[in-house]
């Protein structure tokens, strides 16, 4: 059939669609007439609407790294052929652009194909990109095959771009050209160029991923166990793990597995999933050089109903009646009141654990991690009746007790002396220290000691404190808060009703998004400042996004300089006085609309609007 026909007869057919909602059989391509009843039930207007611009691409990302070579061949391949060659991720919006003309960039241009801009089906209908996400196929979109009617004097070839490994769909390879220099060749030109992209993502795998990877194969080479193995954004499941856990499931055993990469090469534990359902797990952390790659996380056990005979020590091994004590807020939020997230889980066992048995606790972990809360929470619940002496520094008031015997044994209630951030001593105080510390451990009695450090110190031998390590018989590390996100909405809430007791405030679902979204450098310590910010702007009712400080916004991977912080403050204040709309934004800053959105990008403040 001559291509004026057939266009002619595709045009017919879909006037015919908008009118009835249904096409005529064999008048297009089924996927075409599938994409057509997808469009109309997603509410896209055939004839009106913008391209919606989102703007939170990363045109750094490996997949525009390694599609870059094969769209630079495809335009010299091409060079005598008017067409555009645009790459977009894939949940639809354009990370890069080529052309072959000035002239068919402008035409494009005019119709927002260009980067930030969602081609989602379910935004513009039809087309070479959201098309093909919808179907997983390539496609070949010609003229009045699109949906909207401004795309009709285009034709466009998509094809998938999938993971070589998991085959999920990374991005969409698209060409597009006026109608009148489309051809079939096009379309074999884009699958295989797609294909190509696909072994550079392949081969393109840096060391550690490549180490992690081998890893992953290893371990399922010689277990029939569920495996998944995690390393930063990057992870991997065998078949019996998709087919044994829920998707929630797998989220819970991700992200613990990235927190016990941080407890030794071969670490072992138990994870609550839901309860009743537990799982037995071993790890071996994969190094590449000095890095660690991440960790392959082997499912030894599925345990529905947890066993009082486990070979590894179970989670939780606080009594129900303890479950239903009151929350404690000692300075920060609750140890034990807030525990969904299995790192916590284990951490409280640990403690508890060892106080129940009077032995010596060092607890370690990022400052403001809630260490020293969790001392005495678990002290207090571990040991009924019990006291605790807090010691910030080594003062006057240890002299109390150095000096004799009789200042441990004179009184008959148990006691926990807590010595905060040893880290920090000088050679004079851990002197003073270990004296009293040599005195208690000689001590048969009711009387236990604690400290706690940074992780970071640990590491440092040239610090007077490590000389203080032998007295201790146990060590606990904390996890921080960007390894706690299930328990985020209850922490809070906790916070929330420790900084405003008994007024009516919570937070809204878009504020709890932000919040859970964001990685918590400065963890508790950082949350309340954040939330004590938000009671200023909203002191009662439902706190919204905009109530919080501008840094929850900012997911950007890189410290920012002061100025930047500024910047990005500012940029914040702007988007939220107008409303979000991000020309009068650009407006009232004196900036372009282009610097803007560059600028939203580099900070990674999409959530803001």
């Amino acid at each position: 059939m001559d291509p004026a026909d057939r266009r002619l007869r595709i045009a017919a057919a879909r006037a015919g669609f908008l009118t009835s909602g249904e096409a005529q059989l064999g008048a297009v391509p089924d996927i075409v007439a599938a994409s057509w009843q997808r469009s109309q039930q997603a509410g896209v207007s055939a004839t009106s609407g913008e391209v919606p611009f989102h703007g939170d691409v990363d045109n750094s990302s490996r997949l525009a790294r390694c599609s870059h070579p094969t769209i630079e061949r495809l335009c010299e391949v091409t060079a005598d052929i008017p067409l555009s060659i645009a790459l977009t991720d894939s949940h639809a919006r354009v990370v890069t652009r080529a052309d072959t003309t000035r002239t068919i960039g402008l035409l494009l241009d005019a119709v927002s194909l260009a980067p930030g801009f969602d081609y989602g089906e379910d935004q513009i209908g039809t087309n070479g990109v959201g098309t093909v996400l919808e179907s997983g196929q390539p496609v070949h979109i010609i003229g009045p095959e699109h949906f909207h009617e401004r795309f009709q004097s285009f034709a466009c070839s998509g094809a998938p771009i999938r993971d070589p490994i998991s085959g999920r769909i990374e991005g969409v390879l698209d060409v597009s050209c006026l109608t009148e220099h489309s051809s079939p060749l096009i379309h074999s030109i884009v699958r295989a160029a797609a294909r190509d992209i696909e072994q550079s993502l392949l081969h393109d795998r840096d060391a550690r991923q490549q180490a992690l990877f081998e890893a992953f194969l290893g371990v399922q080479g010689r277990s029939r166990s569920a495996i998944i193995a995690v390393g930063g954004a990057f992870t991997m499941s065998n078949t019996l793990a998709q087919n044994l856990f829920t998707h929630e499931e797998m989220q819970v055993l991700q992200r613990h597995a990235a927190y016990l990469a941080t407890r030794g090469d071969y670490p072992t534990d138990i994870v609550e999933l839901s309860p009743g359902r537990q799982v037995h797990v071993r790890g071996t952390v994969v190094r590449s050089g000095d890095d660690t790659a991440g960790i392959v996380v082997e499912v030894v056990k599925v345990v529905d109903e947890p066993s009082a005979t486990s070979p590894l020590p179970q989670t939780d091994t606080v009594p129900a009646a303890a479950k239903a004590l009151p929350l404690l807020l000692l300075g920060t939020a609750s140890a034990r009141g807030i525990i969904s997230s299995p790192a916590w889980k284990r951490t409280w066992s640990d403690v508890t654990a060892a106080l129940r048995k009077q032995e010596s606790l060092l607890l370690f972990g990022e400052p403001t991690t809630g260490k020293f809360s969790l001392l005495v929470e678990a002290y207090h619940q571990a040991v009924p009746g019990g006291r605790s002496l807090q010691f910030d520094e080594i003062d006057s008031g240890l002299e109390a007790y150095a000096g004799a015997n009789q200042g441990v044994s004179a009184s008959p209630i148990p006691t926990i002396y807590i010595f905060r951030n040893i880290h920090t001593l000088t050679p004079t105080d851990t002197i003073q220290l270990e004296k009293f510390l040599t005195t208690i451990s000689g001590q048969v009695g009711s009387a236990v000691f604690a400290a706690t450090a940074t992780d970071s110190s640990l590491n440092d031998d040239r610090l007077p404190f490590q000389k203080l390590l032998p007295y201790f018989q146990h060590s606990v590390s904390v996890p921080p808060l960007r390894h706690r996100a299930d328990d985020l909405p209850d922490l809070a809430a906790a916070v929330l009703d420790k900084l405003s007791p008994r007024r009516p405030i919570r937070l809204s679902a878009e504020a709890m998004a932000i919040i859970t979204r964001y990685s918590w450098p400065g963890n508790i310590t950082q949350l309340e400042d954040a939330l004590t910010t938000a009671l200023t702007r909203r002191p009662v009712g439902e706190i919204q996004a905009d109530d919080l400080p501008g840094y929850c916004f900012h997911r950007s991977r890189r410290q920012l300089s002061p100025m930047e912080s500024l910047e990005r403050d500012a940029i914040v204040k702007a988007l939220r006085e107008e409303g979000g709309n991000r020309v009068k934004a650009a407006a009232a800053l004196g900036i372009a609309r282009s610097s803007l959105y560059r600028k939203i990008r580099s900070y990674g403040l999409q959530s803001v609007v």
